[in-house]
């Protein structure tokens, strides 16, 4: 259990990384490992995590509507509602928008696939959270099973940062999964897939634990509470 809120923001400039996927899977083991109450954030304008939350038949995790600009009420906002954890999806970019969501994070993860442009891109994400001063997790994510670029990508990336113990492996269910959205923790809890899922969300937990505090209010709960904006918690259509 979370003893304040926490932020994690899923950011990589390299479009197909699996932001999206990992952001819900964490989001819902989070959810199911007593971590809640957690609310997902989606400010990539293509909103496919939205798009997946609006087909989800369980209102858990809850869905935050909120833009870059809302962002610092919305999850005052959200503190003030008792969320324990936000999770936040960004667009494949770099950008100032983005640097402002990172500010807010406990933790920023960058998933990253273990190939040559991949790996190559990585270098503007970790600009950012170093100029932020965010801790920075990569993981290696839809990785082939056995392969040797697996293991390369991790000693590549270690020397930008901190690289998460476990591995994401390419499999069909996670995609599948997303169609209806579920999660393969919920269509099979004892698969591989869910296994990887789960020991990743308890490694992230840990670090959340070490995190300082949590996510403050830099302005006061009086900022919050007198935002002009509206604030949405639950389903939106898309």
């Amino acid at each position: 259990m979370l003893s304040s809120m926490r932020v994690i923001v899923f950011a990589s400039q390299k479009g197909g990384s699996g932001k999206t996927t990992l952001s819900g899977h964490i989001a819902v083991e989070a959810e199911r490992q007593g971590a809640g109450p957690v609310a997902l954030i989606d400010t990539d304008p293509q909103g496919s995590l939205a798009k997946w939350w609006n087909v989800r038949k369980d209102p858990t995790p809850a869905f935050i509507q909120s833009v870059f600009s809302n962002l610092f009420y919305d999850l005052d906002s959200a503190r003030e509602e008792g969320f324990r954890l936000v999770v936040i999806d960004t667009p494949p970019a770099v950008t100032r928008a983005i640097s402002e969501v990172v500010s807010f994070a406990d933790i920023v993860v960058a998933p990253t696939r273990p190939s040559p442009h991949d790996l190559r891109a990585v270098g503007p994400t970790v600009d950012i959270a170093e100029a932020r001063g965010k801790p920075l997790v990569f993981v290696v994510n839809g990785a082939s099973q056995r392969a040797r670029i697996t293991s390369e990508a991790a000693i590549a990336l270690s020397q930008h940062g901190t690289v998460a113990p476990v591995t994401i492996h390419n499999r069909v269910d996670f995609a599948a999964s997303m169609i209806d959205g579920r999660t393969v923790m919920e269509i099979d809890p004892f698969c591989q897939s869910a296994k990887e899922i789960s020991a990743l969300w308890e490694y992230l937990h840990e670090r959340l634990q070490r995190a300082d505090g949590g996510y403050r209010s830099q302005e006061g709960e009086v900022a919050a509470m007198n935002n002009p904006h509206n604030r949405v918690f639950g389903r939106r259509a898309v």
